[in-house]
């Protein structure tokens, strides 16, 4: 025997290279996460500060804060599907491409696709929270008086 190692230590040294890459790819997942958290929650809230005039006047002719609310956050809802729309369109062009050139291209599965949709929806209605929080505390009297 040239060098004695328990299985432990070579199961650890193989998966090695492996756990490299996933915390790499996780972190640059996570940061991903957050700058799409940060653009949804930029574009809407300023589009609620510039609706605030709007949603004076939907609160005087009688809508609840409760509406705008839900309003504002399926705005949000909306732009996270337009982007995981347009991103899988474009993935699944480039992989077409990349695998056109690189044989060893392959499309992940329906389960991680889906998956991952589904985090970026709850991602861009958690983002769009505080937007939506700040439409339904418009102030009717200063939100008509405005402009």
């Amino acid at each position: 025997m040239e060098r004695a190692a328990t299985l432990a230590d070579i199961r650890a040294e193989v998966l090695a290279p492996n756990r490299v890459n996933t915390l790499v790819f996780g972190g640059f997942a996570g940061v991903a996460l957050l700058i799409a958290v940060v653009g949804v929650a930029g574009v809407l809230a300023f589009s609620v500060s510039a609706r605030t005039r709007e949603f004076g006047i939907r609160l005087a002719i009688g809508s609840t804060p409760r509406h705008l609310l839900a309003r504002v956050l399926r705005e949000g809802a909306t732009i996270g599907v337009i982007g995981i729309v347009s991103g899988a369109i474009g993935g699944l062009l480039l992989a077409r491409i990349a695998g056109s050139v690189v044989t060893d291209v392959q499309i992940p599965g329906v389960v991680p696709i889906v998956g991952a949709a589904a985090v970026l929806v709850v991602a861009a209605i958690v983002a769009s929270l505080t937007p939506a929080a700040r439409a339904s505390r418009v102030d009717v009297v200063r939100a008509l008086r405005a402009e």
